[in-house]
């Protein structure tokens, strides 16, 4: 059986007719009095009856299977047809045996279980109207008639309540699915980012380091294999960095950062100056300027051209600022601050709370300040 599509799980409709079938032990008393000859004639009264029966699953198993939607024209004149017949076994044979009296009740349950509203009231207050008249018709009081009455109205309420349940269910289902598809697009999104904040750093660190081996190979051997060392180290920590954010379990220390963005700015030729007042940083903090030191160095040393840099971290009462600002030609991933990479950060800033600002400066170079409210973090 294929899913529902309005709600994403597909209707058991075996447990439907097992359910429906349950309902059935009323009948017991008809199908006894034909068993016992008190019927006549017998052979249009069991063809009527399997037909009843026949027509109450259809209606219960359609309308349970698809849960508040209109019924079809099929369904709607099986639901006719089936009422119909009901109330004509009940005239034919009520008068001889009172087992057949109880048929309303099929008649307002199985239009709870298929119709919606506006037509679903109407049409249990019709079968028990229809009940309560069989009751005053057949004079039989309050001690079989009544509770026909009673059953019949309660019964098909019960109906409705059930159908209801079971809609919330599915919906629970559906809403169940579907953030699971959420939280799978978030990994998605957060192990993007981490690859490309994380490769995109130390690549560019590893490029640094390259040209100045590069350049030192001929002129100074001991100072170009001591950068051949530190490529070295920046790649089996990149490995290990990697591992970390795909188990998500990567803490990024600011200390260490700020010192990684020295040697990366250092190594490009590029003067560094970090200024730091209010620290040290709640945890949240210190792990999103990490990501925000990292990939404003990156930024400088791939696109500024600056000679040189200023890293300054400041925290004023509840608030806590991050500014990096260079001397460059105000160069970015698009010349607007709006790359992909600072589209990442902006967005695990606006996780903690805080915010991000990134343009390039009239008089020259490019700023970027994150903010984020230490309270709230």
């Amino acid at each position: 059986m294929q899913p529902d599509p309005q709600f994403g799980r597909a209707p058991n409709r075996l447990g439907m007719y097992a359910w429906a079938a349950v309902w059935m032990w009323p009948l017991v008393a008809p199908i006894s009095a034909m068993a016992h000859g008190q019927v006549h004639p017998i052979v249009p009264a069991a063809i009527g009856l399997a037909a009843f029966v026949a027509l109450y699953l259809f209606c219960v198993g359609r309308g349970f299977g698809n849960e508040f939607r209109k019924p079809t024209p099929i369904e709607l004149a099986g639901l006719i047809g089936f009422a119909a017949l009901g109330i004509a076994l009940a005239l034919a044979y009520g008068g001889n045996d009172e087992g057949w009296l109880v048929l309303p009740l099929y008649i307002g349950a199985a239009g709870a279980s298929l119709l919606t509203n506006p037509l679903v009231v109407p049409w249990v207050f019709g079968a028990t109207i229809v009940q309560i008249a069989f009751s005053v018709g057949y004079n039989e009081g309050w001690g079989d008639g009544w509770s026909n009455v009673f059953g019949t109205f309660m019964g098909s309420l019960l109906v409705l309540v059930v159908k209801r349940l079971i809609w919330y269910v599915r919906q629970l289902h559906n809403a169940r699915a579907e953030l699971a598809q959420a939280a799978v697009a978030e990994e998605r999104l957060r192990f993007a980012r981490d690859l490309h904040e994380l490769l995109g750093h130390t690549l560019t660190l590893i490029v640094v380091k390259a040209q100045v081996v590069r350049r030192l190979a001929a002129t100074d051997p001991v100072a170009a294999g001591a950068a051949g060392a530190d490529i070295e180290q920046i790649g089996r920590k990149a490995l290990v960095e990697v591992r970390e954010a795909v188990t998500g379990y990567r803490e990024r220390a600011f200390s260490d950062e700020l010192d990684g963005a020295r040697s990366a700015l250092s190594g490009a030729g590029i003067d560094v100056s970090i200024e730091t007042a209010g620290t040290p940083l709640p945890a949240i903090v210190d792990s999103v300027f990490g990501w925000a030191v990292r990939e404003g160095t990156t930024n400088v040393i791939r696109h500024s051209g600056a000679r040189h840099c200023v890293i300054a971290v400041r925290r004023a009462g509840d608030e806590a600022t991050l500014e990096i600002r260079d001397d460059g030609s105000g160069g970015s991933p698009d010349g607007t601050g709006t790359g992909n990479g600072l589209r990442g950060l902006r967005e695990r800033l606006a996780a903690a709370g805080g915010t991000l600002a990134a343009a390039p400066q009239p008089g020259g170079g490019f700023r970027l300040v994150a903010t984020v409210p230490v309270a709230t973090a």
